[in-house]
Formats: C-alpha cells, structure tokens, sequence
C-alpha cells in the first residue's frame, strides 16, 4: 500500500512546486511593472539608475579655477637658541656671591656668580711679591755685570727666574678668575639651582644662559625633496602660542647625511629675534617655498569621487553630469590641483553625487562660484 500511494505523493508535490513558481513570476511581474503603469514609458535618454522619469537632480557646483599656486612643502620642528650654554664652575668651592636676577638679560663679560677666593687672592699677592724680587734682582745684576762684579752666567739665572715668577703671577691669575662665572655672551639667564653659600663641585649645573637675538629651528623633510633644497631659501615658521602671526628665516643647513631608517634629510634654518617674541623650545610649524606656478587648475576637494578606474569628478554641459578621470596634485586648505583631466571654467559637482550617473540629467543649487565662493540659489541639495 505505501508503495503505490508514494507515485500520488510526488505528483503533489511536483504540482505544489510549479505553483508556486508560478505565483511568484507573477508577483515580479506586478512589481517591476507598477511605475511604468503609473508613469508611462520612460523618456528617452533618461539614464539607468537615475531619477524616475528623468527628473532632475538637486546638485551644488563650483567652477574649476586657474590661479596661482607654490610649490611647497610643510613640516614641524623646535626653536632652539643659538647661543645657548649651562653655566658650570671648573673649580670646587663655596658661592659667595650671584650678581643676577632670575630671568634678567646681561651683557657679554658680566659677572654672574663668585666663588670664594681667599685663597686665590693669597696665591696671586704672594707671585706679584716674587715677581718684584725677581724684577729688583735683575736690575742690580744688569747693573753689577757693567762693572764685572757678577758673571754673566749670574745675570742669565736672574732673567730665567724673572720669567718664571711672570708665568707664576699669569697661573695665579688663572685661577682668580675661575672662581667668577662671566656671562660668554649678551643673553638671558634663566633659573639658578644655587644660592649663596652652597659648596660647589667642579662641573655641577649651575644656570643655564640662552642667547635670545638668534634662534635656529630643525626640521626634517623627505628625501625627495633634497634636489629642490639650496642654503639661503626663505622659511616661513608658525607658532601656536601666537596665532596669525608669520615669522621669516632663512635655511642656513643641510645635514649631508639621509636617515636611512625614515628617509628623510635634517634641514637647519636660521631667524632673527631682535624683540624676544619666540623662545628657544617653542613648537612651530615650518613652511618652505619652492617655487611659485602660474595658471595652475584647481577645484574643492569635496568635488572628488573615489572610483575603480582611480579619482573622478562629475563634469556639468548642457545640464547633464559626465564622470570625467582627473590626475590630481598638491592639496591646499579644502582646495585640490587637477594636473590632468579639466579645464579652466568647467563646472564640477560639488555636492550630490552619490545619486548621480553619467548622463543624469541636474539642476544646479545653491551653486559655489569661482574661486570658492556661493553664488545666489535655491535650497541646498539634501545629501550628497
């Protein structure tokens, strides 16, 4: 009984299979059918994918401009003074005196700070007495020789002991004027770790001393730049600390060596400071110059569209859209050099095109001018 009932089970379920087959070609049928019912038959020229029924899209455009345009290259680095030097005794002994003021700006040759110096002033008056015996001694002997009183080789002895007291006031000297710390330079003394009466030891940081006038800034750069770079090139330094102002300097230096690790080329560029604005460790923002191209083309970035074929941007004529390939260049600030692919006064899409395809027909909204300024218009486009 099962076996001849199984014949009957299949032929059901062939015939439930091909009904439903059936019901959803319909179903399909219905659905893709339904605007061509509502709307007719679509427009000629009309692109897939487009607006039904070759509606216009809402779009926003700018003008590709021609100006202007310097070959630059942008980096950071930190000021750096100069003339720069921690303040360190040669000699151990105890601070007798600091003729500074945290912070205060001293000329070349002013005495910062004293050491004790009895002993060096004793050391010092006791060669100045030698040297006048020594000096009185060769005064009689030169005289006592012109009358054969002494030999000569006496009046020879007298002279070598006068040079040897002269070499002993000039090393008592010396070691005077180790135990007083000049200024090597006109600068600014900053913040003194000593106070009077602290012992010292021979070589222990005492202050550090910053020549203001002149500062210098490192900045590296890529090593595809090396044919580019020359001594003498104009730099352009930023700081945070001081928004909107431009500091000039000059690059005075260029490391001959390539870090192999980065591959990148250390540059040293030279500023003056008369007014002490900047400070030596500042964090700037270097801008270098190049050169500077004429009738360079440019666009927003926002006008570029990643696609499989590389970067695109949608070209308006005769209010439709062409998706056109540029080559691009430098980026400045929102804006972007097209090196190949448009010309000057082409109108590009700047914001809608996700929805668009080429051949889509559009209405310009609130549409950018050129150079990057809005000109009159409807509502903005929703989206892009």
């Amino acid at each position: 009984m099962p076996s001849k009932k199984r014949p009957v089970v299949i032929a059901l379920a062939v015939l439930g299979l091909a009904g439903l087959g059936a019901f959803a070609w319909y179903a399909n049928q219905q659905v893709g059918g339904a605007p061509a019912a509502a709307s007719g038959a679509a427009k000629p020229g009309a692109p897939a994918g487009g607006p039904p029924g070759g509606f216009a899209m809402a779009v926003e455009l700018a003008r590709v401009a021609s100006g202007s345009l310097d070959d630059e290259v942008s980096a950071v680095g930190s000021l750096k003074s100069v003339d720069s030097v921690v303040l360190r005794p040669e000699v151990t002994g105890r601070v007798a005196a600091i003729r500074f003021a945290d912070g205060q700006k001293v000329d070349k040759g002013a005495v910062l700070i004293e050491l004790d110096a009895q002993t060096q002033t004793a050391e010092l008056q006791q060669a100045l007495a030698n040297l006048g015996l020594a000096e009185a001694n060769l005064k009689r002997n030169e005289e006592l020789i012109q009358k054969k009183f002494v030999s000569q080789r006496a009046l020879d002895e007298t002279r070598a002991q006068l040079k040897v007291q002269e070499a002993a006031v000039a090393l008592a000297r010396a070691r005077l004027a180790k135990m007083s710390l000049r200024a090597p330079f006109a600068g600014v003394v900053g913040l003194r770790s000593v106070s009077v009466g602290d012992y010292v030891k021979e070589g222990q940081e005492l202050v550090n001393f910053e020549g203001l006038a002149a500062l210098k800034v490192d900045f590296r750069l890529p090593e595809m730049h090396l044919a580019k770079l020359a001594r003498g090139q104009r730099v352009e330094l930023a700081s945070d600390a001081m928004p909107g102002k431009r500091f000039a300097a000059t690059v005075d230096a260029i490391d001959p060596l390539v870090d192999a690790s980065g591959r990148s080329l250390a540059v040293r560029a030279r500023l003056d400071n008369p007014d002490g604005a900047l400070r030596p460790g500042m964090f700037v923002r270097v801008r270098l110059v190049f050169a500077r191209r004429d009738n360079v083309l440019t666009i927003p970035e926002q006008a570029l569209v990643p696609a499989a074929q590389g970067t695109t941007v949608f070209v308006v004529a005769d209010g439709k859209v062409k998706q056109t390939p540029v080559k691009t260049g430098q980026r400045r600030a929102g804006s972007v050099e097209i090196v190949d692919g448009l010309q000057a006064g082409d109108s590009v899409v700047t914001a809608g095109q996700l929805k668009l395809r080429d051949g889509a027909p559009v209405k310009p909204v609130d549409a950018a001018a050129p150079g990057g300024g809005d000109m009159a218009g409807g509502k903005p486009a929703q989206g892009r």
